[in-house]
């Protein structure tokens, strides 16, 4: 009989022991099977077996249209292995991930360079043979480079001007027509992920709402909701709901934050100022909630920090409703100017079959047709409760993304009012005791950059043996790199900000 992955709802957390052990080629193929059947790379990373010296591998593949979530795992005998990237290309970054992290080699990667620059985690195990005590520098690495009479290369960054995090972009480029976009990354890189081994622990929340500042709600929703379910608690109704308003809270300020950038991209002034302010307005009910305009302190294991009460409720409505008024005619001015409209149509297009073969998330795959959102594919918390209906396009450009932005802070304002208008009674905290041992739990939000998946595996003493976090940025920034090509350099600001991609939350 052909070995099968484990199914799961999310989040939903099983004995690790449920999932079976496979060999690396039943592992492999049935990657490769059920990815060619539709079914997506959401997680893919390694296990370090300090008593037996060798590593453990996990894949969670998310099957969209039967809301399940398949978890296999397999043991590797050897340091490396047959790479699935040239058979499956979304998996192309977490390999080299995995390769960075612990000195395992995918044998025929077509690109294989580190990601974060930082150490193997396994002593003298370090997949480009480095030694234990060689200098690693950010960004020190062989970029790819097009030979040819009158091409150049152009490099921007890693530091930029403005308040902006580092990253480093090496263009190859004809003129102003831009061939290949390389995109080098790491300068944030804190080292959360090997921090969080042996919790939770009192720092493990702020380093949850903190993996990309402006996606606190995301995060940190995310990762209590494994908690939870690895505890088995369950939040309240009532603190379900509050945990829904802050995410789609969170979504408003930074959707509306981005359609002014977008318009201060291409010098439309009224409706990049008005966005500006209208975005603090959004942070400010966050802040209204809880104190803080990203929302820290608000969402916590078994419910909220914080509750809202019938005054609360009025207040909260009706500077959501004024806001509502003052974002559509800030939006609705961008796009009835036709010189803006002319400048986002056509720039920055990725295909519908690019956005599926390198598994784009989020807005900026719904944008290119791929029709994905947690919400309505995997619900958990209160999105259980609706039937969501998806923002999509089909143009695969900086309109594209534009316009799904601006239908999600529709429906993002009509769910808040809906659920302040519903909101159920009873407490917003519930206990949530030790975690089981041996477990395994996987997570998911629809961040407002897209999918957030974090996996959680406790060991023997219910500590994590291992926390996995995929920002929705680790899955887009190459999808920002296909966005370029064929396209003009001068296009790179407005096709970077219709992204508007983490540094931080990929680099962790």
């Amino acid at each position: 009989m052909r070995a099968r992955f484990k199914r799961v709802r999310n989040p939903e957390a099983v004995p690790l022991s449920s999932v079976g052990e496979l060999s690396f080629e039943l592992f492999r193929g049935e990657i490769l099977e059920e990815v060619g059947n539709g079914r997506r790379i959401a997680s893919l990373f390694g296990l370090p077996d300090e008593r037996r010296g060798d590593v453990v591998l996990v894949v969670v593949l998310a099957d969209d249209a039967d809301g399940r979530l398949l978890v296999g795992r397999c043991r590797l005998a050897e340091d490396d292995y047959p790479s699935l990237t040239p058979l499956c290309p979304e998996a192309h970054l977490f390999e080299r991930e995995m390769a960075e992290q612990l000195g395992i080699r995918p044998k025929g990667h077509p690109w294989l360079k580190p990601v974060r620059f930082h150490r193997s985690w396994r002593k003298g195990r370090d997949a480009w043979g480095r030694a234990d005590t060689e200098p690693i520098v950010p960004g020190v690495t062989n970029f790819f480079r097009v030979e040819g009479e009158e091409v150049h290369e152009v490099a921007v960054g890693p530091v930029h001007a403005g308040v902006i995090e580092p990253g480093h972009f090496r263009f190859q480029c004809h003129g102003e027509e831009v061939f290949h976009l390389e995109i080098s990354l790491g300068y944030q890189h804190r080292g959360i992920e090997a921090a969080l081994v042996g919790g939770p622990g009192k720092r493990t929340i702020p380093w949850m709402e903190t993996l990309a500042g402006d996606t606190t709600i995301g995060h940190t929703a995310a990762y209590c909701q494994a908690l939870e379910s690895l505890a088995g608690a369950r939040p309240s109704p009532r603190a379900e709901a509050l945990r829904g308003v802050a995410l789609e809270l969170e979504r408003l300020a930074n959707h509306t934050g981005d359609l002014g950038a977008l318009a201060g991209d291409v010098g439309y002034l009224p409706t990049m100022s008005f966005c500006g302010r209208i975005r603090g307005d959004f942070l400010n009910m966050t802040a209204f909630l809880c104190g803080n305009r990203f929302g820290r302190g608000l969402v916590r294991p078994g419910g909220t920090g914080f509750d809202l009460d019938a005054e609360g409720v009025n207040q909260l409505r009706n500077r959501l409703q004024t806001a509502r008024d003052d974002v559509r005619g800030a939006v609705e001015l961008l796009f009835a100017t036709s010189t803006v409209v002319a400048r986002f149509e056509g720039a920055g297009i990725v295909t519908e079959k690019d956005a599926r073969e390198i598994g784009l998330v989020g807005p900026a795959a719904r944008a290119s047709g791929v029709d994905r959102d947690v919400r309505r594919d995997h619900p958990a918390g209160i999105y259980r409760d609706v039937a969501w209906q998806l923002a999509t396009a089909e143009t695969g450009d900086v309109q594209g993304r534009a316009m799904v932005r601006w239908t999600e802070i529709q429906q993002s304002i009509a769910f808040i009012l809906e659920r302040l208008a519903t909101l159920p009674a009873g407490p917003v905290r519930a206990a949530v005791g030790a975690l089981a041992p041996g477990s395994l739990a996987v997570s998911m939000t629809e961040g407002w950059r897209g999918e957030i998946c974090h996996v959680g595996i406790t060991g023997p003493d219910g500590r994590f043996a291992r926390y996995k976090v995929t920002d929705p940025s680790f899955h887009n920034w190459f999808g920002l790199a296909l966005a370029l090509r064929e396209g003009q350099i001068s296009d790179f600001p407005l096709c970077n900000k219709s992204f508007n991609l983490s540094y931080c939350g990929h680099d962790l």
